[in-house]
């Protein structure tokens, strides 16, 4: 039976994930070593595994309110005041989603329509293009290169517009590069935002992963911005709680009141049980005597810097990031691009690291590598792509 008369063409033409298609392999070898999953390898803090326990000890296991608990979303609205001193209405500007994933996708169902373009920085994380494809628009790769450190550039921003540009997806800190956009980085390109009227999506998952001593800016906080974006988090990458799947938008009530009816129908609500483990992280993950997020922050920067200076030790180009939990070495120094690198690196070490032609075009010559693990681990792989690096050095 012919089946592609029936399947809806934008769903059967969107690419399956990268990383996933690689990782299948991968999983045929129980005995591989992996530095390729985006996943703390910390475990969600005590005091929200155990209010999430005690939620269902005690039978609170009903629907919640479609936009999330009440007492979630002041909390949220709390920490956006508190971090950023960006004010959001709990009651009509906040929306928890099942993970700052779904809040993209609803984001973007809200917000184009076909024969318009989404503006997506490249490279950056793997499901932008195909949610921007669902939802019946173009999405438009803004070339970032290294030589920018991987930010969006206001030549770059202006080169990628079209009269069909509608929305600008900011992924930063970014994954795969690790790269971040600071305040002044982000005040070039706010007049190009407002001169060509774009919407932005702002994706600020890895917030709390930013190692520089100012710390995240959202672009939310400029002038004009915040009522033209949507901001979305989560708790994945702060709290290692990335199986609750738990995130939240927050944008004006127009916007988030689209978004709602269109979660409504397709999700209800998120899990109850991660809305209380949310809850009690939040009252807690940010009290002086609560040094979690701090604590991951720490180990992370460690390693962090470890694979920079020996990624560039062994001849492996590899830029300073500043933010989320990946780095992002050049391997065109062996002739390769990522794709062969990666493959052949399994296939001669067991040693899995995703290409970068997987967050897109300008990721072709490089690997992104996570560290997002245990120290011991990270040295153990690093040996062995030195030997790599060294039995491949033309």
């Amino acid at each position: 039976m012919d089946y592609t008369k029936y399947l809806n063409k934008n769903a059967a033409s969107i690419q399956p994930s990268g990383i996933r298609k690689f990782f299948d392999i991968v999983a045929e070898r129980p005995d591989a070593i992996s530095l390729g999953v985006g996943e703390p390898d910390f475990d969600t803090p005590w005091v929200g595994r155990e209010a999430a326990i005690r939620s269902i000890q005690k039978g609170y296991t009903q629907y919640t309110s479609n936009f999330g608990m009440p007492k979630l979303r002041e909390l949220v609205s709390k920490y956006y005041k508190e971090r950023y001193e960006l004010e959001y209405n709990p009651s009509c500007e906040i929306m928890c989603t099942v993970g700052a994933s779904e809040a993209i996708d609803l984001a973007l169902r809200t917000l184009v329509s076909e024969g318009e373009e989404v503006l997506v920085p490249d490279p950056s994380y793997v499901s932008y293009k195909p949610c921007v494809t669902l939802a019946g628009a173009t999405p438009v790769p803004i070339k970032c290169s290294e030589k920018h450190d991987f930010k969006v550039t206001p030549e770059a921003l202006e080169a990628a517009i079209t009269s069909k540009s509608k929305v600008l997806i900011l992924p930063y800190p970014n994954n795969p590069t690790g790269s971040i956009m600071d305040r002044d980085d982000l005040a070039k390109i706010v007049p190009i935002i407002l001169k060509h009227d774009l919407l932005v999506i702002s994706d600020e998952i890895y917030s709390e992963l930013t190692y520089t001593e100012k710390g995240h800016v959202s672009i939310a906080t400029f002038d004009g911005i915040k009522e033209r974006c949507v901001v979305v988090n989560g708790f994945s990458k702060a709290f290692a709680m990335t199986g609750w799947r738990l995130g939240y938008a927050c944008a004006p009530k127009e916007i988030i009141n689209v978004m709602y009816k269109i979660h409504q129908y397709g999700i209800m609500c998120c899990p109850t049980a991660s809305q209380y483990a949310g809850i009690a992280c939040l009252e807690n993950g940010f009290n002086e005597n609560f040094s979690t997020i701090e604590d991951m922050k720490e180990q992370y920067n460690i390693r962090r810097r470890f694979l920079v200076s020996e990624f560039n030790k062994m001849g492996l180009h590899c830029f300073e990031p500043k933010g989320a939990f990946y780095v992002f070495p050049c391997v065109e120094s062996l002739g390769m691009d990522g794709e062969e690198f990666a493959n052949t690196l399994f296939k001669e070490k067991n040693l899995a690291v995703v290409p970068g032609s997987a967050f897109g075009d300008s990721g072709k010559n490089f690997i992104r590598v996570s560290y997002a693990y245990s120290m011991q681990k990270l040295e153990k792989a690093i040996e062995l792509i030195k030997d790599f690096v060294n039995e491949h050095k033309k």
